[in-house]
């Protein structure tokens, strides 16, 4: 969607504000239904339940390409949406049984590294397609292999769930109504989220209005946005995705607040950057922004996701994410896009003054982000005193 928007809407007639309508409606069928996912994922078997959302998906998005009207492409938006909430809300839940919490976080920073690699052909594929045959090719051929594709976990077995946490014959019970009620009650858990809220409507924003912004901002002409911002993808997503994941977990070893620093420091280090990217004059300049931008946002991809496993009981993993992804994508992303288009509109059909809107919702993550560091960091130490109050103790 984000590398064929500008032919999309002029091909349906609608201005900044409704494009970002899309980025909502799909939002609406991921957040809405991420909970009643998160309750099954927790009880029944999560590769079918992940097979399902991938073939969901995957016929949305094949539809979108066939949209006879903008109403009919923001219904198949919704399916697609309605998918991915499956297969994005259960999968994490099945990675962390198969792993032990050592090998947690860099399991599931591989896992991640799908997104700016998917993201990325997106934008190459999108934008190539869109120019030589027209922005629905682009949906129908992007569609297609995940038809195929939604089989792939059926052969294996679904790991038990805590299973490397529980002793011999210990069995996890099912999650109870106070269990949910916990969660709004953790506050690690609750600071974790909100800072993820504002890093998420920031990021859906980028995602969406980055190459719209080079287009009309900087006037470079169509494909070239959407092959940089595949471009960046790769190199900065992929590599910023890894090199975050696996250096968090080397400081998570020698400092138990290791993942929550990751995010925090990344973040406030992203505030910046993205403000000379979105304010700069010369396009070079702007994309060299964007890109360091990017880097250090994707920087916090595998901690922040091990962080919401971790930080709750065993038999709730599938519910926390569930939640999160609810939060993040209602309060988030799934308005956005539009909001800082309608700013946009109202600022003069101005974008680049639209977009500074996002460099103040990094700054807010991070914030949430540092108090969640110190937070933790605090408790380490006072769990550290009173162990060596009792060590103490015992020898006197």
């Amino acid at each position: 969607m984000n590398a064929v928007r500008t032919p999309l809407a002029e091909d349906f007639h609608v201005n900044y504000g409704d494009s970002g309508r899309t980025v909502t409606a799909f939002m609406i069928g991921y957040f809405v239904t991420s909970p009643f996912f998160g309750y099954l994922g927790d009880r029944l078997s999560r590769k079918w339940l992940i097979t399902f959302g991938i073939f969901v998906w995957s016929i949305g998005t094949v539809l979108t390409g066939f949209a006879a009207g903008f109403f009919t492409l923001l219904c198949y938006r919704v399916l697609v949406g309605l998918g991915e909430a499956s297969y994005a809300t259960i999968s994490p839940s099945l990675i962390s049984d198969a792993f032990t919490s050592t090998k947690r976080n860099n399991a599931l920073t591989i896992f991640y590294v799908a997104i700016p690699v998917g993201a990325a052909l997106g934008y190459f594929l999108g934008g190539e397609i869109s120019v030589k045959w027209g922005w629905r090719y682009a949906f129908i051929w992007a569609g297609l292999p995940g038809l195929l594709l939604a089989t792939v976990l059926l052969p294996f077995r679904d790991p038990q769930r805590g299973q490397l946490e529980l002793t011999p014959g210990q069995v996890l019970r099912k999650p109870t109504l106070r269990d949910y009620i916990g969660l709004f009650q953790n506050a690690e858990y609750q600071l974790l989220i909100w800072g993820y809220v504002a890093y998420t409507f920031a990021m859906g924003a980028f995602a969406f209005w980055g190459p719209t912004f080079l287009e009309t901002v900087h006037h470079l002409p169509a494909p070239k946005p959407a092959r940089f911002f595949g471009g960046v993808l790769v190199v900065a997503g992929l590599v910023g995705t890894l090199l975050g994941g696996f250096a968090a977990s080397i400081w998570q070893r020698r400092n138990s607040a290791g993942y929550a620093w990751m995010l925090a420091g990344t973040t406030l280090l992203a505030v910046p950057t993205a403000f000379v990217a979105l304010r700069v004059s010369t396009v070079t300049a702007a994309m060299s922004f964007l890109a360091i931008t990017i880097f250090l946002l994707f920087l916090s991809t595998g901690p922040i996701n091990t962080l919401i496993i971790e930080s709750v009981p065993a038999n709730l993993r599938a519910s926390s994410m569930a939640l999160s992804i609810f939060m993040i994508h209602l309060f988030g992303d799934m308005w956005s896009p539009e909001i800082v288009g309608r700013v946009a509109d109202a600022l003069g059909h101005n974008l680049q003054k639209g977009v500074l809107l996002l460099p103040v919702m990094l700054l807010l993550g991070g914030a949430l982000w540092l108090v969640l560091a110190l937070k933790i960091a605090a408790a380490v130490r006072r769990k550290a005193a009173v162990e060596n109050a009792g060590t103490l103790n015992t020898e006197h």
